[in-house]
C-alpha cells in the first residue's frame, strides 16, 4: 500500500499554523523536560539536548509528575512555591 503523503517530515502540508515549531516544555514539579512540536506563546528561551536554542515553556504538571502516570501520590504545592520565589526576589533586591 502507498501513501499520498511526504515522507519529508511526516506531516501534511498547508495544515498547520504559521507558528508550529518545536518548543521544550518544562515540568515546573519535577524539572522533566519534553521537546515538542507546538504553538504555545512563549518569551522564554532553552537550549535542548542537541545545542540548539528552543522556545522554552514551563507547565506545573505533566505525566513525569502526574499521579496517574507516576503511580505515586504527590501534592504539588504552586501556591508556596511562587511565595518562596517572591519572598527570595525581594530580598535579593534589597
Amino acid at each position: 500500500m502507498t501513501s499520498s503523503l511526504p515522507i519529508s517530515n511526516g506531516m501534511k502540508k498547508d495544515i498547520h499554523p504559521e507558528n508550529y515549531r518545536d518548543v521544550i516544555f518544562v515540568d515546573n514539579s519535577s524539572d522533566t523536560r519534553f521537546l515538542i512540536g507546538s504553538t504555545v506563546e512563549t518569551d522564554e528561551k532553552g537550549k535542548w539536548e542537541d545545542g540548539k536554542e528552543y522556545p522554552l515553556h514551563r507547565v506545573e504538571i505533566s505525566s513525569a509528575s502526574h499521579p496517574f502516570y507516576t503511580g505515586k501520590d504527590k501534592v504539588i504545592d504552586a501556591a508556596g512555591r511562587v511565595e518562596k520565589f517572591k519572598s527570595r526576589a525581594a530580598k535579593a533586591g534589597k
